[in-house]
């Protein structure tokens, strides 16, 4: 059985100050204040006044934020989004108004009868209610328009030509169902609720289970989310994703390397692959995905691969019952056929359309099975932590850890490998795992 799930860092600009705090820009060098200085003060009134009306479910006073005149499907998606977003917990809800960084709108987008137009740049920053510890920020591509005196949203897609485009939620995309349980909560959407119940009942074991082997220095808060069509699963986990590809992926936004907190962390589901899983193979794959939301904040972009995924997938397969040749098969047939592999993956092995990527994560997790058993658990979390801080690094460094935590270099660590391959099933000794 092929379990084939990922990892990914999805990464956002810089946070930018709250409407609330924002300054205007500077009169210009004739002494006018420029269309920034006129405007900023009314849009960031209306942005607060939009954070509110979400928050506190006043539809009317969201509404009236949006252009009157406005592309009547843009307001029907605005009326849509307000409805959508009413049933997901919220415990923060605001917008960051940058009005120094607005765009030269050359030639202007077609916005009929208005008297002005601005984009500054803006940021939604939220928070789950129950699982982030800390709140994410996403970009939004709006364009406001003046009427009069009065200021608008316009429209969240006139930008997009101009390469400011806006982040679309689970909410963009119909209306949101959310189980909330002790560990988090599944959001997904009416139609799938035989899934996300599946998933619900899987996903507090799922982080004890991680706990248990990563310890407590986590949240040990998880958002689960379905997503209901490839174009909203693609919006989640970014463009560089084949998401016909995966069955689940681990997101998330930013990583504070200071205080090693992550933002915005998301499991995504296929729903496509995740309607097919068994429910040992549904529970292997929360495991897998808990375990980089656990570890997320002390791994940077370019730790190996074969260490991140083979002990994500470590994780996984304890205590799931499954047989090693089931969840290994495809190694299991090169081993018996051609022998165990020579070497580690390497990172491109893990590239989405890589040529052995089933290969590649069995290598990966029997390799760390086969450290796990040399060093025991604990060591096996020490040394993830010592390589997982190190981007794109050499051998001669991962040696440096490898010789620390489990007395052998990576050359030692691939031998020993290759021998637990061979004895478990060239030998054909092994019956199971653990």
């Amino acid at each position: 059985m092929v379990l084939l799930a990922g990892l990914a860092f999805v990464t956002v600009p810089p946070v930018r100050h709250l409407v609330s705090d924002s300054a205007p820009p500077a009169p210009d060098d004739s002494g006018t204040p420029s269309a920034g200085v006129r405007s900023a003060g009314a849009v960031a009134d209306l942005l607060r006044r939009r954070a509110r009306a979400v928050l506190s479910r006043d539809e009317a006073s969201f509404m009236a934020t949006v252009d009157p005149k406005a592309d009547p499907a843009f307001r029907a998606a605005q009326r849509a989004l307000f409805g959508n977003v009413g049933t997901v917990p919220l415990r923060v809800w605001e917008y960051l108004l940058d009005p120094n960084d607005a765009m030269n709108l050359t030639p202007p987008p077609e916005v009929p009868g208005a008297d002005e137009l601005w984009a500054p740049r803006v940021d939604l920053r939220y928070a789950l209610a129950g699982v982030d510890v800390v709140p994410t920020s996403r970009p939004m591509g709006y364009l406001f328009d003046r009427r009069g005196r009065e200021w608008f949203l316009a429209s969240d897609t006139a930008l997009d030509s101009f390469g400011r485009e806006t982040w679309r939620g689970p909410w963009d995309f119909g209306p949101c169902r959310v189980i909330a349980l002790r560990s988090g909560m599944v959001l997904a959407h009416p139609g799938h609720d035989a899934l996300a119940h599946r998933v619900a009942a899987e996903l507090d074991p799922a982080v004890t289970d991680v706990a248990e082997v990563w310890g407590t220095g986590w949240s040990r808060r998880v958002a689960v989310v379905l997503p209901q069509s490839e174009l909203e699963m693609q919006a989640m986990v970014g463009p560089e994703f084949s998401v016909s590809a995966i069955a689940a992926v681990a997101i998330a936004d930013r990583i504070d390397q200071r205080t090693r907190a992550a933002e915005g962390q998301r499991v995504v589901l296929n729903q496509d692959t995740a309607d097919r899983l068994s429910e040992s193979a549904l529970r292997v794959v929360l495991r897998h995905e808990t375990t980089h939301v656990a570890a997320r904040g002390v791994t940077v972009d370019g730790a190996p691969m074969w260490l991140l995924e083979g002990f994500a997938d470590y994780v996984g397969y304890r205590h799931s019952g499954i047989p090693f040749d089931q969840a290994a098969a495809d190694l299991v047939e090169l081993v018996r056929t051609d022998g165990p592999p020579d070497e580690l993956p390497s990172d491109a092995d893990f590239h989405a359309g890589a040529a052995q990527l089933d290969l590649a994560y069995q290598e990966a997790w029997t390799a760390t099975l086969y450290l796990a058993g040399r060093i025991g658990e604990p060591r096996l979390v020490q040394l993830y932590r010592r390589v997982a801080s190190l981007a794109h690094p050499t051998w001669a460094q991962v040696d440096d850890a490898l010789r620390a935590v489990a007395g052998v270099d990576h050359v030692q660590l691939t031998n020993g490998w290759r021998e637990f391959l061979r004895r478990h099933l060239v030998d054909n000794s092994a019956s199971g795992h653990r």
